[in-house]
């Protein structure tokens, strides 16, 4: 049986571009986490980012609570909080600090 929660679109409330295309993240929920992109830019309108002040432009959308950049590049909010949480799990214990958050 599928929980309520799952239903629910997460949030993502803060972001921040970090080194090598890595974006850190945090939820409405609290979570909070990296997750790498570096492996989209071969592909279509992310090819911009080959350009690291692209990438670095990073933004919460207000309307959607999600991540977009210009020329319309957004990202799905459910799949970028799997990927957080699985990477949580497979680090546990690292103890890094977040960054600074903007949003």
């Amino acid at each position: 049986m599928t929980m309520p929660e799952e239903l629910d679109t997460m949030r993502i409330t803060a972001c921040k571009a970090e080194e090598d295309y890595k974006l850190w993240l945090r939820f409405e929920d609290g979570l909070e986490g990296r997750v790498f992109l570096g492996n989209l830019l071969e592909i279509g309108a992310f090819q911009l980012w080959r350009e690291v002040r692209e990438f670095e432009k990073v933004s919460v959308d207000p309307e959607t609570a999600t991540v977009t950049w210009d020329g319309g590049i957004r990202l799905d909010a459910d799949i970028l909080y799997h990927d957080v949480k699985a990477n949580q799990i497979q680090h546990a214990g690292a103890g890094e600090s977040p960054p600074p958050a903007v949003g």
